[in-house]
């Protein structure tokens, strides 16, 4: 029976290769100006995740089994460290890396409500609510323009007594001062959360970006640096942290045996815990109030797919960001062009173009024009988040003023760096943007 299923099995992914082919298969098409899109993200993919998908599914294991031990072990030995958690999505990571340091389990170190957290307001949502979600109060401090990350010489002015950590992001794919950032943070014994969802390959001092802060934070989502659709995980090298972290992931248990696990600590029937009866059943023991967050297999069938095309990923990123940079050479009078953080060599997620104040257009009259033009723009993401309809009222604190911040919600767009853009697309996206501004 075995060799059969075996066999059909192979027959099976055999016949996905060919349909890969017949339905997915883009590289003989043309790209025709003006009518075809030029998006600013998407997959990238080829018969490799469609087998391994339809492998896993024939499985029929459906959650946490072979494949993810697969993509998490890749993703371990990438940051080299000693845990990758994956997770249902990255904001889910965000709010599991925050949670962990609200753990009874850290003691003295533990981020209690009221305790304060550094971040910037220009940004994804999903950095800045699971500091509100755990009773904790964001702290804004305002960015640079060029690099789009924190104004680390706000740092010290933004401390109080009651300031425990620091959670920001590396601006699509821009490292942050992290010279700066782990110098503050180590002075003053605080936490450090990496939000690395848009940075996976990026590099400061030859260094891996995701391996700096005690955790740190991927998405696999569409439009990141890989994907395996919905999914994300959390990065560290902390055993103690990485339990806690599995234990809000999978529901607040304290059990950490693996799926079709038992007994792995060993004393599954033998311990007192909380006011239970003593022997009371630990896969049934919850030690946080947590969550279900967990990366199916099939997800991760794809995700390990990816993981084997993540140099090549970032060597394209890395040239189309710059093919932009030479293809806009000249029009300084009208755009500010984004520069790397020093010591970095970022995995770029976009190309990202503030316009200067004497511009004679609006962000928003660009942005249509390439509309038309069929070329995908987005803004950087919330803007200012404190002028957000759901994050008006918040409690927090800013830092000296958010006039960057302000001018970036008002004057910046990005473009697509991702690998699916070929050179004819992005000379056609420059090509467009000088036809703009010398119509002016």
């Amino acid at each position: 029976m075995m060799d059969k299923s075996n066999e059909l099995r192979s027959e099976i992914l055999e016949k996905v290769k060919e349909f890969y082919t017949a339905a997915h298969d883009k590289s003989g098409e043309t790209f025709v100006p003006g009518q075809n899109r030029v998006n600013y993200a998407g997959r990238v993919f080829d018969a490799q995740e469609l087998i391994q998908l339809v492998d896993s599914s024939l499985d029929f294991w459906l959650t946490a089994g072979r494949y993810s031990e697969e993509f998490s072990g890749k993703l371990e030995d990438f940051y080299d460290v000693s845990d990758v958690i994956l997770t249902n999505s990255g904001s889910s990571s965000n709010l599991l890396a925050v949670s962990a340091l609200t753990s009874e389990f850290l003691g003295d170190r533990r981020l209690m409500p009221g305790d304060e957290v550094i971040t910037v307001a220009a940004g994804f949502p999903s950095t800045v609510s699971p500091i509100i979600q755990n009773r904790l109060i964001p702290v804004f401090v305002d960015v640079e323009i060029g690099t789009y990350n924190i104004d680390v010489s706000r740092l010290e002015e933004a401390l109080s007594p009651k300031t425990k950590a620091v959670f920001i992001a590396h601006t699509l794919g821009n490292p942050f001062n992290l010279d700066a950032v782990c110098a503050f943070v180590k002075k003053h014994g605080m936490w450090l959360i990496e939000d690395n969802c848009d940075a996976l390959g990026s590099t400061y001092r030859g260094k891996l970006t995701g391996t700096f802060g005690h955790i740190a934070t991927g998405s696999f989502y569409p439009a990141h640096h890989i994907t395996t659709g919905e999914g994300g995980c959390v990065i560290t090298d902390d055993p103690q942290l990485a339990r806690i972290i599995k234990s809000f992931r999978d529901w607040g248990r304290d059990c950490y045996c693996e799926g079709g696990e038992n007994n792995t600590c060993g004393c599954r029937f033998t311990k007192q815990y909380g006011t239970l009866p003593q022997g009371y059943d630990h896969k049934y023991v919850y030690s946080h109030i947590g969550y279900n967050m967990k990366m199916t297999d099939m997800q991760a069938a794809i995700g390990s797919a990816q993981m084997d095309k993540l140099e090549m990923f970032t060597e394209r990123r890395k040239e189309n960001f710059r093919l932009i940079t030479e293809g806009l050479r000249g029009l300084d009078e009208f755009f500010i062009l984004p520069y790397a953080t020093e010591h970095s060599d970022p995995s770029w997620f976009s190309y990202i173009l503030t316009l200067r104040e004497n511009a004679s257009f609006s962000r928003v009259e660009l942005a249509q024009y390439l509309d038309e033009n069929r070329i995908e723009t987005r803004g950087l993401f919330a803007g200012n988040l404190l002028r957000q309809p759901g994050y008006m009222n918040i409690e927090h604190r800013v830092v000296g003023g958010l006039e960057n911040t302000d001018y970036i919600m008002n004057h910046t767009l990005f473009m697509g760096v991702f690998p699916g853009l070929t050179e004819a697309k992005i000379n056609y996206v420059t090509d467009k943007i000088r036809d703009f501004v010398k119509k002016l």
